[in-house]
């Protein structure tokens, strides 16, 4: 291997261990981390958290941290579980940051990787690509927020894109943060009301976020993330006509 070789390797590594470990994780976590799982261990993990509180919430946090950093399956499950051990405004806060913190693993490791180099070929490139990386440059938080408040868009991908367009750390730390709450709320609420739930041998309602009643808000939400996008492109046209 060259000298010029060792720096490129070394950069895309992060983001091969990421690639490799969700592979494993998804071919053989599967089974461990899903409501099955939580369902038959209900019991010991609730024996635990009253016996080891802070020992459970910091280990949640660390395995959520875990599973988001690592695109591992289960995320779901563990807003549930979240929900079901600490009730749903402490459920959701610690799945919230420990989701964020494994956002920002991710998010630095594409960055680290690929980020610079598309950045770079985006700001020399000409025609529609540089207006669209202008746009979201002159936008950015009200992208950010859109893209996490959205249902639609995989977080994943809500991870990546702020990555490969440069946003700064601190912007994509608080937009994730504050934009996964109104998801984390609802089903934190779903998980706390599990025990009832297992009681009653049925399974949750995995769909209740595109009911009407919560996927609505969340809408609105998200169209008023992008009205400061709106104002800027209205207030914009209204100049060029003077």
């Amino acid at each position: 291997m060259t000298e010029e070789a060792k720096p490129g390797a070394t950069r895309h590594l992060p983001l091969v261990i990421i690639l490799v470990v969700a592979v494993v994780g998804a071919l053989t976590l599967r089974d461990y981390l899903s409501f099955d799982a939580l369902r038959d261990n209900r019991d010991a993990l609730i024996t635990f958290r009253d016996s080891h509180y802070l020992l459970t919430v910091v280990g949640f946090v660390l395995a959520y941290v875990a599973i988001v950093g690592f695109s591992l399956p289960g995320a779901l499950v563990a807003t549930l579980t979240g929900g079901f051990l600490f009730g749903t405004i402490a459920g959701s806060f610690f799945s919230v940051t420990g989701a964020t913190l494994g956002a920002a693993i991710i998010f630095m490791a594409a960055r680290h990787g690929l980020g610079d180099k598309l950045k770079a070929r985006m700001d020399a490139s000409q025609g529609s690509i540089n207006k669209i990386k202008k746009g979201l440059d002159e936008n950015q938080w009200s992208m950010l927020f859109f893209i996490r408040l959205v249902p639609a868009v995989p977080f994943f991908m809500a991870n990546l894109i702020p990555a490969f367009l440069a946003v700064p750390l601190h912007r994509f730390v608080i937009s994730t943060f504050l934009g996964i709450i109104p998801g984390s709320l609802v089903y934190s609420s779903v998980g706390a009301g599990l025990g009832e739930v297992f009681a009653r041998g049925e399974s949750p309602n995995f769909g209740l976020i595109f009911e009407p009643h919560i996927l609505l808000p969340i809408l609105g939400l998200s169209a008023l993330s992008l009205l400061p996008v709106v104002i800027k492109t209205i207030a914009g046209k209204k100049d060029l006509t003077k």
